[in-house]
């Protein structure tokens, strides 16, 4: 049997939430507003928001930020939601007694929410060194980011 393993990415951090007591469709509902946001935009929005289910999704993002700037080191202004999911949990079944010794059931949904906060400052550096090598004049041997313009450095165009 073959095993798919996860590539290790350099750049993302998650924070996932296990059994919130809370049906999955309304998590989505949720959810499907800060997906694709900035960290600082979706606490915004989780604060202003009037639904039960902001309160822990403002948890769970408030932790994968903490766990990003602690264990890998990453500003907050930098970071995205790259991904956001929800997934049905158990369910609780309880029993709730009712008259003449009967029961009615109760069954009480759960869901697990996975945040993934992603660096953006990785993809503007590569774009930034993208750039840099479209310049004339760059060549791709100099990998110092240094590029020196014939124009402006002193060279055969400077002299009168």
């Amino acid at each position: 049997m073959i095993k798919n393993r996860k590539k290790k990415s350099y750049t993302s951090v998650y924070a996932l939430g296990q059994y919130i007591s809370m049906s999955a469709h309304k998590a989505r509902r949720v959810i499907d507003q800060i997906r694709g946001r900035s960290y600082e935009e979706a606490l915004m929005i989780l604060e202003l928001m009037p639904y039960r289910g902001c309160y822990p999704i403002f948890k769970l993002v408030y932790s994968a930020a903490a766990n990003a700037s602690h264990n890998k080191g990453f500003k907050e202004t930098n970071l995205v939601i790259s991904k956001a999911e929800v997934n049905q949990g158990n369910t609780v079944k309880k029993l709730k007694p009712r008259a003449r010794g009967r029961s009615y059931p109760i069954k009480r949904s759960t869901c697990h929410i996975t945040i993934v906060l992603e660096d953006i400052s990785f993809y503007q550096q590569y774009e930034e060194y993208l750039m840099y090598l479209k310049k004339p004049g760059c060549s791709n041997e100099n990998r110092n980011l240094t590029c020196h313009d014939t124009y402006s450095s002193g060279g055969l165009w400077d002299k009168k």
